[in-house]
Formats: C-alpha cells, structure tokens, sequence
C-alpha cells in the first residue's frame, strides 16, 4: 500500500472474529448523550476545534436532558415491524421522521435548554432563525436532514435539527426487539435506515474484538466483518490509514473498489472513544484522506459545516 502525504499506513488490522457476535446492540439513549457529551468536554481544551467542541458538548448535554424531559416516542404496531423484517427492510425508516411530532417537541426542547448557553455567533444566529421557524418551515429542515441534502447555506440551523433528530431516532430503535433487525445492504442501518458515522472494533465482555458500525442518525450498532468496506461491501484494496505521529487508535479504512473510506475506532486500545464526538476530533484525518482521493462514506451532522 503506498504511503499518503501526511499519512502513515499502520499495521493492518486483524480480521479474527469472534463465534455469532451479536448482530445488533441497541442505543441506551438514557446515557449515550450524556457520555457524548463528556467525551466532547474532555476533548475540547487545546484542540484547534476547542470553542466548537465545547459548543458540541452543551448540545449534547441538552440532547440528554430532552431523553429524561419527555416520554418515548410510539412505535407502529409489532406486526409491521415483523413484515419490515422479513422483507429486509429498516425496521423504523427515518422518512417517517420528518412529520413526527416527537421530532418538533425535541427542537423546541433543545432551543429552549440552549437559550443561555454559550455558542459561536453563528450558531447563535441559527439557533434564533429555528425557534423563529414555522411547522412548515421545521419540517423542511428535517427532511433534507434525513435525505443527507443539508443546504450548505444553512448548515448551522440544521445541525439543531439533526441533534433533535437523533434524539427521536434513538430513543425509537431502543424500543426494538434486538432479535428483530435483519442485515439490509450495505452501510444501511437496520434499524432505521440511516448512513453509518464511524465503525469501532470493541472491547465489551463476549464481543471483545469484534467490529460494529454505528448509524450516524439512531446510533444503533451493527455487526460488519473486518477488513471489508462499510459502504459498498467489497474486501479488495482495503487499507489503512492514520495520521503519522498521532496515536493510531483512529484510522480510515479506505476501498480501492468505491474509492470511499470510514473511520475505524479501536477501543480495544482507549475505551473512551466516541463515534460522534472522536469523528469530529480527528476531522485533520478526513481532510488528509480526502485530498488522497477518497470519498467520506460516513456521514456525521456536526462536520457539515466543515
């Protein structure tokens, strides 16, 4: 594998697998905003992105404190969730979000905890130009959340709507039945159909180094083989990447097939790591790789802008 400009290519990561891994892990959205949040906190002092990081750590900090605030969202009747199944199909597409209620209740829950909080002007602005929004005008935002085709004229005010719905979103999967989510294609999450954010090799008891993908929208995890691409499934020209001289417990796994690359989390070597809060840390990763040719196949809300 020939060597990136500013990169450095680390041993290849091992492909053992443990016997039938779970093939899901649900979100606990009664902790994964907080956790993300103190993740966030703790990486903010020194970083180049350190007033963003911090901005990222209250918005988090309000995600979990709309969890407690509220009730869970209903889900549709357990039979259409057996014909989803069968048919291969998310269980809880996120189209569906785009009118939920639960999903309007969470922004204004959020715009409300993030009143006097301190942010970057410019989210500030946005935050403003939201609470100011109407239904119709809300649910536009959602939708082009959900369809990945954020204006990037309006970046920040969308990056509330994507929090809101990530609220929304896990706390839905969380209600499933972990035996029922069935695999739907490649890079699609089971359970609602989102686009992954990054992948982790774990260190849990009875899954230790085994290799989960995270949705960017629910944060349902599910089971992917190693060394194969997240987004198009392919094994050939698999690789590694990391920036030289950091501590290689990021990497992008880059595919020579679809030429497209997802960052791979070894918590094996630092448990602390966060897909949502570390993806947005190591962004000189993304820039490095990018120039090298690769596409981002993942996908995460708060690097939009960037």
């Amino acid at each position: 594998m020939s060597e990136l400009p500013g990169l450095e290519a680390p041993d290849e990561v091992g492909i053992a697998e443990r016997d039938k891994p779970p093939f899901i892990r649900l979100p606990a959205p009664e902790t994964l905003f907080g956790l993300r949040a103190m993740r966030f906190a703790a990486l903010a002092p020194g970083h180049q992105l350190e007033p963003y990081l911090g901005f990222l750590a209250a918005l988090s900090t309000a995600q979990d404190e709309v969890v407690h605030a509220s009730a869970p969202p209903a889900l549709p009747a357990a039979g259409e969730l057996r014909m989803r199944a069968a048919n291969a199909m998310p269980l809880l597409p996120r189209e569906e979000l785009a009118t939920e209620p639960a999903a309007t209740a969470a922004l204004s829950g959020l715009a409300n905890r993030l009143d006097g909080v301190v942010m970057p002007d410019l989210a500030r602005g946005a935050l403003e130009r939201v609470k100011a929004a109407g239904e119709e005008a809300l649910h536009a935002m959602f939708d082009a959340v959900l369809a990945d085709a954020i204006p990037v004229e309006a970046v920040a005010e969308h990056i509330f709507a994507a929090a809101a719905l990530q609220v929304v979103a896990a706390r839905r999967s969380a209600q499933l039945d972990p035996l029922l989510p069935q695999p739907v294609a490649d890079g699609v999450c089971p359970c609602c159909g989102g686009p992954p954010v990054t992948s982790a090799v774990v260190a849990d008891v009875n899954v230790e180094g085994v290799r989960y993908v995270q949705c960017s929208l629910c944060a349902a995890q599910w089971n992917h083989v190693r060394v194969k691409c997240v987004s198009c499934g392919s094994t050939k020209g698999i690789s590694y990447q990391a920036i030289e001289g950091i501590a290689d417990t990021i990497k992008a796994e880059t595919c020579g097939e679809c030429r497209t690359y997802v960052k791979i989390l070894n918590r094996r070597k630092d448990t602390e790591l966060e897909a949502v809060a570390d993806d947005v840390a190591s962004l000189g990763l993304d820039l490095l790789v990018t120039e090298a040719g690769w596409r981002r196949a993942g996908v995460n809300p708060f690097l939009l802008g960037y």
